[in-house]
């Protein structure tokens, strides 16, 4: 099953003009939207892993980061 996505088409709209696009289509902002929300799953996952591990239910900025290194 499907989850719902949390990220918008028009943030990756954005995203993408932000970063040089002149013109950008549903499809490829779609595209965009379910690569980012893939890698934000696993990071958000692992950063709770961290969490947990040093025995905090509170998932902190320090958990991010190190998950994402």
């Amino acid at each position: 099953m499907a989850r719902e996505p949390v990220l918008s088409v028009l943030g990756m709209e954005k995203l993408l003009k932000r970063n040089g696009a002149r013109r950008v289509s549903d499809g490829a902002a779609r595209a965009l939207r379910e690569e980012l929300e893939h890698h934000a799953d696993a990071l958000a996952t692992h950063a709770v892993r961290l969490a947990a591990h040093a025995k905090r239910r509170t998932v902190q900025e320090e958990d991010v980061r190190l998950a994402a290194e």
